[in-house]
């Protein structure tokens, strides 16, 4: 209990992405699970999880096992995200073994990837889902040296309290501002997006940021740039999304 007073002290505490993700790979490593995989979207559509670069994936596997399961996207194709995509809750992996004959060729690929690169006991967590378009996951691995039947036994004895600090961790993930973002915004492109969001014209905006029209709108189109979208309202929305304006500063 003291283990989980502290865990939960640290992370709602926490003023960054890393300060939760070193929280939670301590804890699930001192469990057995030595190698996890954090996944979330906001922009999931019937059939993708939307723009790959839109996606927040932390991880701790070898780069060996990232380069290609998520830098070659296989997870659009593996069972248990195919899994955790329609639930909510936590899964052994057992669920591959046993629905085997109705995996897609596809699914069976993956699956093979996975033990050939030793990632082959653990216990797949859905996240319930907060609207249609967002989705979050954890996929937990099991140490080398345990097979599924031990990484069972494992969550059978202390899945449910794992199961609430993974929960806990994934709604603060949610809040914080994204790091490591290939074209961040600036302090001038946050700005300006943040008065657009509390309806400000870009006359309103000029006379309060003491800048011209002109230098407002080279600020929102470098954001729109930024942000990889069309519109201005594009813009507001995913730097929302991303917790990357209305935040308070760490």
């Amino acid at each position: 209990m003291n283990d989980l007073v502290v865990f939960l002290e640290r992370v709602t505490a926490a003023a960054t992405i890393e300060d939760v993700w070193r929280e939670l790979t301590a804890v699930m490593d001192a469990n057995g699970f030595d190698r996890i995989l954090y996944g979330f979207t906001r922009f999931r559509t019937a059939h993708s999880f939307g723009d790959p670069e839109d996606l927040l994936i932390l991880t701790n596997h070898p780069r060996a096992y990232t380069d290609r399961f998520i830098g070659e996207r296989l997870y659009a194709d593996a069972p248990m995200v195919r899994w955790a995509a329609a639930n909510s809750g936590a899964r052994s992996w057992r669920w591959v073994k046993q629905n085997w004959d109705n995996l897609t060729p596809n699914e069976q690929h993956v699956a093979e990837f996975n033990r050939q690169m030793g990632v082959t006991a653990g216990i797949a967590v859905s996240f319930p889902a907060t609207s249609p378009r967002a989705k979050g996951g954890l996929a937990l691995t099991a140490r080398a040296d345990i097979d599924q039947d031990q990484a069972d036994a494992i969550w059978d004895r202390h899945g449910r309290i794992l199961l609430q600090m993974a929960n806990v961790a994934h709604l603060k993930l949610t809040t914080l501002p994204y790091t490591g973002l290939r074209r961040p915004l600036t302090d001038r492109q946050r700005e300006a997006l943040e008065w657009v969001g509390d309806g400000k014209t870009t006359q309103d905006i000029a006379t309060i940021m003491g800048l011209t029209p002109a230098t407002v709108e080279k600020h929102l189109r470098l954001a729109r740039e930024a942000l990889d979208v069309d519109t201005t309202a594009q813009a507001v929305l995913k730097a929302s999304f991303q917790n990357q304006i209305f935040v308070v500063a760490p």
